[in-house]
């Protein structure tokens, strides 16, 4: 496998209508490969940003009758890169009138290699007054997700999932030596968190941290933070997409993994202990 290859972040404010958020995709996709990526990576809900299980229902599908999917498949292929489609919002296979926060992995030749089902809901309320109850409309993934690709394996993950570093740990032990953290991230857990976490993630495990963002004002309303990042395995921000749309790229090389865990090995230094009980 090639150890080095070109990433792009593509940082979206993406709307409510999935026909046009397909359109955008696509246009990226070329506009990427143009300029040199390898892989391509989205956001999470990247073909729909919308508020409310009424308004979702009508504007989804199962996820092999998705009319995106097919597009996004023809536009890795023909322009050669591998894609990942941070997330698409699907009907979920056995829970009725629930949905699938669901991960798509394509390949070049325009195969869908993988797919993961985001495992943690977002449910919380915020100072500011900002309240999401993901659980209500999403039924959570159960597995956890290492895919290979021509440069290594990627371990594919969505958003909150960020705030459970165990999935993560999982994830490197099982070869991963990239993650992928496509986000929707709201402004004010962003500028508290954002940073601070994806580096944390990327220096535990020793992986590349490959993290596109929704950014901007949404038509529903919702306000994401952005700053798509792409951070080394001793922590490092090699990219930052700030605040706008548009595209980051960055050259990235696996050789730094190896070097990464040769300084700090503790992916090999787990050991067993018993319960954390309060001792008086």
């Amino acid at each position: 496998m090639s150890k080095a290859f070109t990433a792009a972040l593509v940082q979206t404010n993406s709307g409510n209508d999935p026909a046009a958020n397909g359109d955008m995709i696509v246009a990226r996709i070329r506009e990427a490969a143009a300029k040199g990526a390898d892989f391509v990576l989205f956001p999470e809900v990247v073909t729909l940003v919308e508020t409310g299980a009424r308004n979702v229902a009508p504007k989804v599908t199962a996820f092999d009758a998705d009319p995106n999917l097919p597009r996004f498949r023809d536009a890795a292929r023909e322009n050669g890169v591998w894609v990942l489609i941070g997330s698409m919002v699907v009907e979920h296979e056995t829970m009725d009138r629930k949905f699938a926060n669901r991960s798509v992995l394509i390949s070049d030749t325009g195969e869908v290699v993988a797919t993961y089902d985001k495992i943690h809901m977002f449910d919380v309320d915020l100072e500011n007054g900002e309240s999401y109850r993901e659980s209500k409309s999403y039924e959570p993934g159960t597995r956890a997700v290492v895919a290979d690709t021509p440069w290594g394996k990627l371990g594919l993950t969505v958003c909150y999932d960020l705030r459970f570093p165990h999935l993560y740990r999982r994830l490197a032990q099982a070869g991963a030596v990239m993650l992928a953290i496509p986000a929707a991230f709201t402004r004010p857990t962003g500028r508290a968190h954002w940073h601070v976490l994806m580096r944390a993630r990327a220096i535990e495990t020793g992986c590349f941290v490959l993290a596109p963002a929704q950014t901007g004002e949404h038509m529903d309303g919702r306000k994401t933070y952005g700053h798509s990042l792409i951070v080394d395995p001793w922590g490092e921000i090699v990219a930052d997409g700030g605040e706008d749309t548009g595209i980051v790229l960055a050259e990235i090389d696996l050789d730094r993994v190896r070097a990464a865990r040769a300084k700090v090995p503790s992916l090999t230094h787990d050991r067993p202990f018993e319960g954390a009980d309060t001792q008086n």
